[in-house]
């Protein structure tokens, strides 16, 4: 194909010949020079060339004279289409690159000889005109050349590389395009070597003690390092001294600096040829101090060199056997420096020997290549690591190069993130769905208070009700337990000493442990103040000392030791913990002497309805419990166990500092704990679950208040709207279209001294934190009749 377009065509006689001497003659000098200026830009060439044409002309026109009708005769006809596409064929063929001229969607309309046999194989224009190839380069070059002019693009070819050069030309008014396809000069390898050595990487060398220098294929030095013309090239004369004349070689293949006689230290040099197929020749030399290292001769500074890097590294002979290896490869390993193996299959299983042996042998004898294999080192079989083995050559007696890394830690720091991930899941569900189940609760504890109003103990109902109270008490009981998992429980944090509430709950203690565990109390001085929720912190001692009395129970009874310490900063560090972060902290241990925990079991003991207990003996919700309640209360948790040894619980809680203002602050009054609960006003209560609704509206209605009742913050606000006197909201936090906290602000703008008080099963610290209303009451859910009357008595009472 490409030699259809680069055939020449007969010009004719000379008559014929003449009809498009001119013009045409003009047409094929311009488009040699632009061929000529896009390929190898030969000007003086281009010149002469124009300089020719041009008295070529002149003389023609001299020759015909000024005859008008052949004048006339021309004009009337102009060169035809082949005449040109013939002289552009023949302008082609002068370039010495590859070329062809396409029309502006790519098709290939003329190209020279050197193009069909630069790409004899594969056409680059091959379809680029029947279609659009969006993101292709020679399509992106193709359209920058026709908006505007010319488009330069560099691309790697098969075997060289090539410099694109797309032109616009045009003939007649037709748009056309001018391709020119340039062989870029490959790169001097010994050029670029030598730029290197001389360079950052010969610096870099020298810093490490090695002298480095670029040779010619004579021999000669080019190029060094610092370290290299320091102590060899001083007062050596001329750019490139032969190695000869600054380098003696003895008879075991050391070499040593002429310049300084026989104190020269030995030095073993390396020889990296730049064609990897030739073993001498011009290259990069690299010289070391040649000394013994246990036993092997290797390079001084290439050990000092792994002992500095953080990698485990280790070298290995022909023979498969280690020559030496730094100190993070022995700390990796599990290496005893008194016991060193001889074998990299020491190090591993018995069923990963064979695998180390082969790639250790294929990368010590075959060509130099790396790869990476997983085995279980003998240390820690249960932990898969990644060696990497890779040939070397060039390096003395050092044939593989060993890279192995030590990532238990890191194993072990995904293991954590994935348990915490998943904890951080099953408690948003556990939490969704107790806030969903308090609603109903509540709505049944409500109908129960309003049926025990209209009962009295002795009616044949009055057992019933009581019954579905408890019950329905319990079930709350687990939500709560859900909430604390989740960390969303409601908690009434107060400044307090562990050691007061650890005494709070030790005579609970004595008779829940019974007369075959001994307790055992031990505080500790100077134990800080905490924050925290003196009911719930008394629920984790309680359910940590349950758990240690039945791990004892097998071993027939065993002592519980309850203590209190604290914990400053500095010992924080020390404990080099990555989840504890560096404060001082009150910490509260218990510890037993039971059965312990497998390590299997360790991990999951957090998490909700994991129990190891029989079927209908534990809900698995007691340590998940504790585990929300020390996390809401800003603390942490952790346990160590062994088996037949017992276990240890240790809770830290960060020490709460009191301001000077609160220490001199007399105490408050307490509560008025009056059971006068009757009241008046107008209460506009906001529910959108209509069983919640209406046990709190009867509930406040029996207490003598008027109950403007609304299904969502909308109807709310419009009620606002038209009442004369609201003395206080009662609302929902989560409702759709429009929740509690919106619905408030919009209501405080027109009466800025409503009293609010908002229900829910979320916790009251974490509402507060994302509910930006000053002056607000909080009402955790599920509630009784009598605990809504008191929270509203209360709000009004605070007016």
């Amino acid at each position: 194909m490409l030699d259809r377009h680069a055939a020449l065509v007969d010009p004719g006689p000379l008559d014929t010949s003449l009809k498009w001497l001119g013009p045409g003659l003009v047409g094929a000098v311009v488009v040699t020079l632009a061929l000529l200026l896009a390929g190898d830009a030969r000007w003086p060439l281009a010149l002469a060339l124009l300089a020719g044409g041009v008295i070529s002309i002149a003389a023609w026109r001299f020759w015909r004279g000024p005859a008008p009708s052949d004048a006339a005769s021309l004009a009337a006809q102009p060169a035809t289409p082949n005449e040109e596409f013939a002289l552009a064929a023949a302008a082609l063929q002068l370039a010495e690159d590859a070329a062809a001229i396409t029309d502006s969607r790519g098709q290939v309309l003329l190209a020279n000889r050197q193009y069909g046999r630069r790409f004899e194989a594969s056409d680059p224009l091959q379809g680029l005109g029947d279609a659009e190839e969006d993101g292709h380069p020679l399509a992106l070059a193709r359209e920058a050349a026709l908006r505007s002019g010319q488009a330069e693009l560099r691309a790697d070819g098969d075997k060289d590389s090539l410099d694109y050069v797309v032109r616009r030309v045009g003939t007649g008014g037709e748009t056309l395009l001018l391709w020119s396809f340039c062989e870029r000069a490959a790169p001097d390898h010994l050029e670029v070597v030598a730029g290197r050595i001389g360079g950052d990487t010969g610096t870099r060398l020298a810093a490490a003690g090695v002298l480095a220098a670029t040779l010619d294929d004579e021999g000669n030095v080019i190029a060094s390092n610092p370290l290299f013309a320091e102590r060899i090239l001083v007062g050596v004369r001329g750019k490139a001294p032969a190695l000869t004349t600054i380098l003696s070689q003895s008879e075991d293949g050391l070499l040593r600096i002429i310049a300084e006689g026989d104190q020269s230290p030995s030095l073993r040099g390396v020889h990296v040829p730049i064609d990897p197929l030739k073993d001498d020749g011009a290259g990069t030399l690299l010289l070391f101090d040649a000394s013994e290292l246990s036993g092997v001769t290797a390079s001084e500074n290439v050990q000092v060199l792994l002992e500095l890097l953080p990698l485990g590294l280790a070298l290995v002979d022909r023979d498969g056997r280690f020559l030496t290896m730094n100190r993070a490869f022995r700390q990796a390993g599990g290496i005893d420096q008194d016991k060193m193996p001889s074998y990299p299959g020491d190090l591993v299983v018995k069923e990963d020997k064979a695998a180390v042996a082969d790639a250790v042998r294929r990368n010590s004898r075959g060509p130099a290549m790396s790869a990476d294999i997983a085995v279980r080192l003998a240390r820690n079989p249960k932990e898969p690591v990644a060696l990497t083995v890779a040939g070397l050559r060039g390096i003395g007696d050092a044939a593989v190069l060993l890279l192995l890394k030590d990532n238990s830690e890191e194993a072990k720091l995904k293991r954590q993130i994935a348990q915490a991930t998943k904890m951080q899941a099953v408690g948003q569900l556990a939490g969704g769905v107790a806030h969903d189940f308090n609603n109903i609760l509540t709505a049944i504890l409500g109908h129960c208070d309003l049926m025990l109003m209209r009962h009295t103990p002795g009616d044949s109902d009055y057992d019933d009700i009581q019954q579905i109270k408890s019950n329905s008490n319990r079930a709350a009981g687990l939500t709560r337990q859900l909430l604390a998992f989740s960390r969303q429980q409601t908690l009434r944090p107060q400044v307090l000493q562990l050691a007061d509430v650890v005494a709070e709950v030790s005579h609970l203690l004595k008779r829940l442990l019974g007369e075959t565990v001994e307790l055992k109390v031990k505080h500790g001085r100077d134990v800080g103040l905490v924050r925290a929720d003196p009911g719930q912190l008394e629920q984790v001692i309680v359910n940590l000392a349950v758990n240690a009395r039945d791990a004892m129970l097998d071993n027939g009874g065993g002592t519980l030791t309850i203590q209190t310490y604290s914990v400053r900063a500095e010992q924080v560090a020390d404990l080099g913990s990555e989840i504890l972060p560096v404060a001082d902290y009150s910490a509260l241990s218990i510890t037993d002497t039971g059965s312990g925990i497998p390590p299997a079991v360790l991990g999951k003991i957090f998490e909700p309805f994991f129990t190891t207990k029989e079927v209908g003996k534990g809900t698995g919700l007691g340590l998940s419990t504790v585990y929300g309640i020390v996390k809401q209360s800003g603390g942490f948790i952790f346990a160590d166990s062994k088996v037949g040894k017992g276990t240890s619980f240790v809770i830290y809680l960060p020490v709460h500092e009191v301001a000077e203002e609160d220490k001199a602050r007399p105490a408050g009054k307490a509560p008025d704990e009056s059971s006068e609960l009757w009241g008046s006003g107008t209460i506009l209560l906001v529910e959108d679950e209509p069983m919640v609704r209406t046990v709190a509206e009867r509930a406040l209605a029996r207490h003598g208040y008027t109950v403007l009742t609304a299904n969502n913050g909308e109807e709310a606000l419009e009620l606002l709207e038209d009442a004369d006197e609201v003395s206080l909201l009662v609302s929902d936090v989560v409702m759709p279209l429009m929740d509690g906290p919106t619905m408030g602000r919009e209501a405080r703008k027109d009466r800025p001294d409503l009293p609010i008080l908002f229900m829910s099963g979320y916790a009251e610290e974490q509402l507060r934190k994302s509910i930006d209303i000053d002056n607000v009451d909080f009402l955790p859910k599920p509630f009784s009749v009598q605990e809504l009357a008191e929270a509203v008595r209360k709000v009004l009472a605070d007016k």
